[in-house]
């Protein structure tokens, strides 16, 4: 076994560092996760973090780490009778993304179970992870399917593995943390209210910081054991540390003041639920058993509502977690009384990030928007900005109020990543038929399995109750669920689009879509195309957030190259096939039609669309044509895709619905 990087080694990273030890002292927090960017030390201080945890006394010989004071009663090993434990060091288990659900809750011997009636059960992850660490790299790309059972065993403290007919129940209460990098997409808002605490995290920009890091990284990649030495007494002292902490935390007393500063807080930052409440309360008094101190103060419930709070607070869906430091300042000032305890510099607070009270900008602060008339270039009579050459840029319009939307589906049966978008075959979902087991064996067709062994029991020989089951005799339920696509928009961001009102409907529509893709779990892209060139103004990925600050930045102005940007987006396209060859595209061509610059760029365009209909992509060409006379180009350019047209208007609420239909009602015609 490798030598771990020591925890007290680790430069920085103060708030990752106490909210590991909070749960080293308390696991009852309830985990943490770690967000932040690659190449931050996430996952080096997790795995540093189970040297420091207490040894736990175990039942000898138990697969599932019965305490010997109170053993699981339902435990697959047991029952256990009393006798003395043994001390092993607390296990640090790792999830990985890819784990199959077996890996992960066990799995069961089927042919045992069907030939002779026994409970032959191989344990996984969770029963290793039983009062340990389970942690989750790259937590936020784990498959639902491994979601659920997670969010199944950190709720009742115990995992169930049930297959036809036969159930095995063992214990698993654990220590969850994760690691994420947020451009690669959010987590499931059930799986982020598990984790008690929330930390983010980003590389120094002081010199100096950066320095040590590379300094001791190196020492330790030349000689792990040697390095490992010479902080062995700072590991000891933080390892005693804990040990006096956790002796020292039933005896923290919680008055009613902290109680009530902490229930105003949830309150004042409208968090869902009770869970916020009571974590806060396990994190002050934890925090304060770490200090020595058997009285939780202000302080503690303060950096506690900082841990406990970001990932709860109602907020948009990409927007960022964070908290409003003046605004807890504020509140705990008012709740607090004179039990306020030390000055947290609340006498002459910093500014909040907008320069006005709590972080809100001030009027000046605020000219974005369709109010903004000083910014509007001079209007024509329909309300669009007069031309000024084709080619100039205009700023950054906000996009409108999104709007729900209904689902948008690729026709057909894919076999692609986990999702809720379109049909797939998956390892989850209805029973649709059997086939023959590849490799091993997955969910079992009970009585597809019966029906091609019952033919043989005679020339098998049997004589007792059970069935002579052999391996050619299994069968595998094949399975139909929703599987999630790559959602690749091409946005006209030309001088033709560019009349602020009508640009921010177009911003807002693609937000929608942008929000029901995060909702389902889909990669997205976004190609742009204005003056004479397209550019990937992102590659695909996981992070939906990124896709809608990108969107918000855009800015509008000049030709029309509607050539350029279908162009471009099969290339992308064509490279991702390659990468992700399962993943099933939807392409989405927000645009009013028009094409300039270049030599016929009309037709030019047409032969572009016609590369997408040639290999069969589903698309739609959302059309932000305006005003009286409608040339009706964007519906031309439906045509030449294969696909359909919609309306900015048809685009909002029931509208959509029928767009589905058109689009798989369009490939039956084809």
């Amino acid at each position: 076994m490798s030598t771990p990087f020591p925890f007290t080694a680790v430069v920085g990273q103060d708030d990752l560092r106490l909210a590991l030890l909070l749960n080293a002292v308390s696991p009852a927090v309830g985990g943490v996760l770690v967000r932040g960017e690659k190449g931050t030390a996430k996952s080096t201080a997790v795995r540093a973090l189970a040297a420091l945890m207490p040894e736990v006394d175990v039942v000898p010989g138990c697969r599932f780490s019965c305490a010997p004071a109170s053993p699981d009663p339902a435990c697959p090993d047991g029952p256990h009778g009393a006798g003395a434990g043994e001390p092993r060091p607390a296990r640090m288990v790792e999830l990985p993304v890819g784990a199959s659900e077996d890996r992960l809750v066990g799995a069961l011997d089927i042919e045992r179970a069907l030939s002779e009636g026994v409970k032959a059960f191989e344990p996984g992850l969770l029963a290793d992870a039983h009062r340990g660490i389970l942690y989750v790299d790259e937590v936020n790309l784990l498959h639902d399917h491994l979601v659920d059972l997670l969010l199944d065993a950190a709720a009742m403290g115990a995992s169930y593995v049930e297959r036809e007919g036969v159930s095995v129940r063992h214990a698993s209460k654990f220590l969850l943390v994760g690691t994420m990098n947020p451009e690669e997409g959010e987590l499931r808002p059930q799986l982020l209210d598990r984790f008690g605490l929330t930390v983010e995290v980003a590389a120094s920009r002081e010199p100096d910081e950066r320095v040590e890091v590379v300094r001791r990284r190196l020492a330790y990649e030349d000689g792990p054991e040697e390095f490992a030495a010479r902080w062995a007494d700072e590991e000891a002292a933080v390892r005693r540390r804990i040990a006096a902490a956790r002796e020292l935390l039933p005896q923290v007393r919680l008055g009613d003041g902290a109680l009530r500063q902490i229930a105003a807080t949830c309150a004042a930052f409208e968090v869902d639920g009770m869970r916020a409440d009571i974590v806060m309360a396990r994190t002050a008094t934890a925090l304060a058993a770490w200090a020595g101190r058997t009285d939780v103060l202000a302080e503690d419930v303060r950096q506690a509502a900082l841990l406990a709070l970001p990932h709860r607070r109602r907020r948009n869906p990409f927007d960022a977690p964070g908290l409003d430091e003046d605004k807890l300042d504020e509140t705990l000032e008012e709740f607090g009384g004179q039990d306020q305890g030390d000055g947290d510099g609340d006498d002459d607070p910093d500014p909040g990030p907008g320069g006005g009270p709590g972080g809100r900008p001030e009027p000046d602060d605020a000219p974005r928007g369709d109010g903004d008339t000083a910014a509007r270039p001079e209007a024509g009579e329909d309300g669009e900005p007069r031309p000024s050459g084709g080619a100039g840029e205009q700023s950054p319009v906000r996009a409108a109020e999104p709007f729900r939307t209904k689902v948008l589906s690729v026709p057909g049966l894919g076999d692609g990543a986990a999702g809720r978008r379109s049909r797939a075959r998956t390892e989850h979902g209805r029973t649709t038929g059997a086939r023959r087991p590849q490799g091993a064996l997955g969910r079992l067709h009970l009585a597809a399995t019966v029906r091609a062994a019952a033919p043989h029991q005679r020339a098998r020989g049997r004589s007792g109750p059970g069935l002579v089951v052999r391996r050619d005799d299994l069968r595998q339920a094949t399975r139909e669920g929703r599987e999630g696509n790559l959602v690749l928009f091409v946005v006209d961001a030309s001088g033709s689009m560019a009349a602020r009102q009508r640009m921010s409907a177009v911003k807002g529509a693609v937000l929608s879509l942008l929000l029901d893709a995060y909702q389902r779990r889909d990669k997205v892209g976004l190609v742009t195309f204005r003056g004479s060139a397209a550019e990937v103004a992102l590659p695909p990925t996981s992070s939906v957030d990124a896709a809608a600050a990108r969107l918000d930045s855009l800015p509008t102005g000049g030709r029309t190259p509607l050539a350029a940007g279908l162009l471009k987006a099969h290339e992308v396209l064509r490279v991702e096939r390659l990468r992700d060859p399962a993943r099933r595209p939807l392409l989405v061509v927000v645009t009013d039609g028009r094409a300039t610059g270049g030599p016929e760029p009309v037709a030019l365009a047409g032969r572009a669309a016609r590369l997408f209909a040639g290999e069969g992509v589903a698309s739609v060409v959302v059309d932000c044509e305006s005003g009286p006379v409608r040339l009706g180009l964007a519906g031309q350019l439906a045509a030449g895709l294969g696909g359909t047209a919609v309306t900015l208007d048809e685009l909002r609420a029931d509208s959509i619905a029928g767009l589905v239909k058109d689009v798989q009602n369009d490939r039956r015609a084809a």
